[in-house]
């Protein structure tokens, strides 16, 4: 270990002790260049108990970064050593680095809504950022063991969330948003078993119940989801169909707890009975018990 990440990680649990509080003469941007250089490592302390969740009270507890220093931050989180640090590898601990950098532009983008602070080219160059990562991230590994969460399709959804919600978003947008949702759905390698599909239909869930989008741009969008099942049987195929259906059934769980949803949940019924294979089975299996 570095004497510069040993002294990072010394600061950092004294000013997590001392509820993220800085010692007088201490500048938070001045530690925010270090976190950033270490925002990959592979230490799961370091990385996400300290290094994210002391990003995640300075910029929305203590409101310790100015505007140009947000900017700043803003402006490194995006560059090619951080959300597109080798963007396309799998199965390395670059990762980490991607994921943890989203996070930053999810805190980034909830700061914007709060105060909004980027101008119209800062917000295009964060929403493009934001859309292509999502895009091109194909290593979508959940839990790492003795290396903690990568995450990279639930951290991203949380940062698009953030996007769907902003002032500046539009319908074009929302659109390549749910695209990206899409892809990731779709990747046809890893089977999102670490709950992303919860943090994913958050980002749908909120456009619908705010009206963000038409409703029938977003039947629509639902209904094409099933279409994976028109393509030959192959492992990808399956992966894809496993990783739609269980996203339609949170989607359906989720709009079930609203009222006015009905013709909503009567669409996702209707896609999650052409992904599942099992209905024509058990149909099967009441009619021979004569059920």
């Amino acid at each position: 270990m570095t004497k510069e990440k040993e002294e990072l990680i010394l600061n950092l649990e004294r000013i997590k002790h001392n509820q993220y509080k800085l010692n007088e003469g201490e500048k938070a941007i001045d530690f925010a260049k270090c976190m950033l250089k270490y925002i990959g490592d592979i230490n799961p302390e370091l990385r996400d108990d300290l290094i994210y969740f002391t990003f995640c009270n300075w910029i929305y507890e203590k409101d310790y970064f100015n505007n140009k220093e947000l900017i700043n931050i803003l402006d490194i989180i995006l560059d090619e050593n951080h959300l597109f640090f080798h963007i396309g590898n799998e199965y390395d601990n670059t990762v980490f680095t991607r994921t943890f950098s989203v996070l930053i532009v999810d805190l980034l983008l909830g700061k914007e809504r709060q105060k909004s602070f980027l101008n119209t080219e800062k917000f295009i160059k964060i929403k493009n950022s934001l859309i292509k990562y999502y895009n091109e991230e194909n290593d979508l590994r959940g839990y790492l063991d003795n290396m903690g969460w990568a995450h990279g399709a639930a951290h991203g959804a949380d940062a698009m969330l953030e996007l769907a919600i902003s002032k500046k978003t539009d319908e074009v947008v929302l659109l390549d948003i749910l695209k990206a949702l899409e892809r990731v759905l779709y990747n046809g390698k890893y089977f999102l078993s670490n709950e992303e599909d919860e943090r994913m239909t958050r980002v749908v869930f909120v456009i619908l119940i705010k009206g963000l989008l038409a409703k029938d741009r977003l039947i629509h969008w639902i209904e094409g989801l099933s279409k994976c099942i028109e393509s030959e049987y192959s492992r990808e195929q399956y992966i894809t169909r496993v990783n739609t259906k269980n996203f339609i059934r949170c989607l359906y769980f989720s709009l079930m707890h609203l009222k006015n949803t009905d013709d909503i949940t009567d669409v996702l019924f209707k896609v999650e009975e052409r992904l599942n294979k099992f209905i024509k089975t058990d149909k099967q299996i009441l009619k021979e018990l004569d059920l």
